[in-house]
């Protein structure tokens, strides 16, 4: 197991050692677990990669449905209209 050096303001250690304590652990523990949790999870895509991820999806849209067009869409009223509910 490797070692880390962490700094923090004597409010935060203070308030650590606290929940620490309550949680009947220690600061490194909750450190580790932070740590492990963190590294656990996908990292969230940058700007770039969403665009990137959205002009790839349009591409397979445009392919799947060459003749689609988003002008073809239904009026607002067609769209709302609900079968035999009298709206």
């Amino acid at each position: 197991m490797k070692n880390i050096t962490v700094s923090v303001d004597e409010k935060t250690h203070r308030q650590a050692r606290i929940r620490a304590a309550e949680l009947d652990t220690s600061v490194s523990a909750l450190v580790r677990a932070y740590l492990r949790d963190l590294c656990a999870q996908p990292a969230s895509p940058s700007p770039e990669q969403s665009s990137e991820e959205l002009s790839r999806v349009i591409e397979e849209i445009k392919v799947k449905h060459p003749d689609f067009r988003a002008s073809d869409r239904l009026p607002r009223e067609e769209l709302y209209e609900r079968a035999g509910t009298g709206a």
